[in-house]
């Protein structure tokens, strides 16, 4: 039975997991020690908000909010950074589902939206998030500076 909750400290060797299958997408070395580190750390200092699909006791999917707030608005934003669905379980509806549980969590923290960026080329990403009612910025320069 699919089921979207919470992540707890329980999830994190499966978590770990899907969270590394996910920086490989994105053309990272595999580092299962570190991403668990790193889960375990915004877990503990809740830094954000995590989300898994399960199904039969196997998570399946994730998706990482992290908040942040808009001035002009004067409310919380919430930063879709992360979503990501293990390859043998797509096309079931997990990614919806955790989008859905993105928008209760904006719904009941009271934000203003949830924001998130995408490659041009993620193909698949830029099919669902119109499809769940997000919008593609055309007005706005997207810059990033990099502390290397």
């Amino acid at each position: 039975m699919k089921n979207i909750r919470k992540a707890v400290a329980n999830d994190l060797p499966q978590l770990a997991a899907l969270f590394d299958q996910y920086r490989i997408f994105y053309h990272k070395e595999s580092d299962i020690p570190s991403a668990e580190k790193f889960l375990q750390e915004r877990l503990e200092n809740k830094d954000s908000e995590i989300f898994v699909a399960e199904e039969n006791s196997e998570l399946t999917g994730f998706v990482q909010l992290y908040p942040l707030f808009s001035s002009t608005r004067m409310q919380r934003y919430w930063l879709l950074n992360d979503l990501y669905v293990n390859e043998n379980h797509r096309g079931k509806g997990y990614s919806k589902a955790l989008i859905e549980a993105s928008k209760e969590l904006c719904r009941s923290s009271k934000a203003c939206g949830i924001l998130l960026e995408t490659g041009k080329s993620n193909d698949i990403g830029n099919q669902l998030y119109p499809t769940c009612g997000f919008e593609l910025y055309n007005s706005v320069n997207f810059y990033e500076w990099s502390n290397s």
